[in-house]
């Protein structure tokens, strides 16, 4: 794999030491949620990806589906180059029933230490630099997961540990067990409550954020179409920002937003990705794709300054972010 080629700028996260390039990639989109998937352009992705500086690769057992195959193909993907990135990964559901997966969750001390020996494997790894819980476990107590994860990194197995769509109390009794690096939650333009209670709370515990579906599940690339128009296997369809009422507003709003881009001599993408940068600098933004070439144009968003005035005028046209919630109730994160 050849050496990296830009100069990413590198951001800090958390108190512990951690630092990523301003721009990381998820990959839960190769292996499930948006249609076929295509393991030589993902690989081919991931790699790019290291070649552009980017540093910080986020999978789960999740998007797996329990098989491995997510992590297996990051790990396959990165193999040349282990000792130069940080791979992320989670832990927290309990995929043993096939029609409750992303629902179940399972974080129990014995659960976690079988998943992240499965990844450890999958990975092809002998230790995870960040490992998340990817959602709070009700019937779990957070100081227990964290003690568990703390035990871990002490063991070398683990480097940092990070909470997903956590809320300001779970995060604060986490951290008083073992200090959290990372919080990851959705966050864009299109989706802001973390804005009023989450980021303050890691903010005051100096703790990163990073923020997963920054281009509004592909809504902010401008490549979209109407919820009846994508395939079955396609989270999209299901989404409640692309339903018929809620997709018309969403769309009229991105449309906006792309000709403020437009005027600045960038995408819409780069438009939400700077947008997101801007907000501190303690964020790394995670978007996914499969293509090469979205992934150079999400990169280079790193190198776009915004002015107060495009700032203020983003926030006129979503003062609020968009129309129709991220998730169903039934899988809605529980903040506590």
């Amino acid at each position: 794999m050849a050496q990296h080629i830009t100069d990413l700028p590198r951001r800090t996260l958390g108190g512990q030491g951690l630092r990523a390039g301003a721009i990381g990639l998820g990959t839960m989109g190769m292996t499930i949620a948006y249609g076929a998937p295509d393991e030589q352009s993902s690989i081919a992705t991931v790699r790019r990806a290291y070649e552009l500086g980017v540093t910080l690769f986020d999978t789960a057992e999740l998007y797996g589906l329990g098989t491995g195959s997510n992590e297996r193909l990051l790990g396959r993907a990165v193999k040349d180059v282990r000792d130069d990135v940080l791979l992320a990964t989670k832990f927290g559901y309990d995929l043993s029933d096939p029609t409750r997966v992303g629902v179940a969750l399972d974080s129990r001390p014995e659960h976690i230490r079988e998943v992240t020996e499965n990844s450890l494997r999958h990975l092809g790894t002998d230790h995870i630099d960040v490992l998340y819980q990817h959602r709070v476990d009700p019937d779990v107590p957070i100081e227990d997961v964290a003690g568990t994860v703390g035990e871990l990194i002490a063991e070398g197995k683990v480097r940092y540990f990070g909470l997903s769509e956590a809320g300001p109390d779970t995060v604060r009794r986490a951290h008083a067990v073992h200090p959290v690096s990372v919080l990851q939650t959705e966050y864009s333009v299109f989706e802001r409550a973390v804005e009023a209670d989450v980021l303050p709370v890691v903010r005051e515990l100096g703790i990163g954020f990073v923020p997963y579906s920054p281009l509004g599940r592909g809504f902010l690339t401008g490549a979209v179409k109407p919820a009846a128009d994508y395939p079955a296997d396609d989270m999209r369809g299901n989404d409640d920002r692309w339903q018929p009422g809620n997709y018309e507003k969403n769309l009229a709003a991105v449309r906006e937003l792309t000709a403020l881009a437009e005027s600045k001599g960038i995408t819409v993408t780069q438009l939400a990705l700077a947008w997101l940068l801007a907000q501190g600098d303690d964020i790394v933004p995670i978007p996914g794709t499969r293509s090469p070439q979205r992934l150079a144009e999400n990169v280079a968003a790193a190198q776009v300054t915004l002015t107060p005035q495009d700032l203020d005028r983003i926030r006129e046209i979503l003062p609020h972010g968009a129309a129709g919630s991220r998730y169903h109730e039934a899988i809605m994160p529980n903040w506590q």
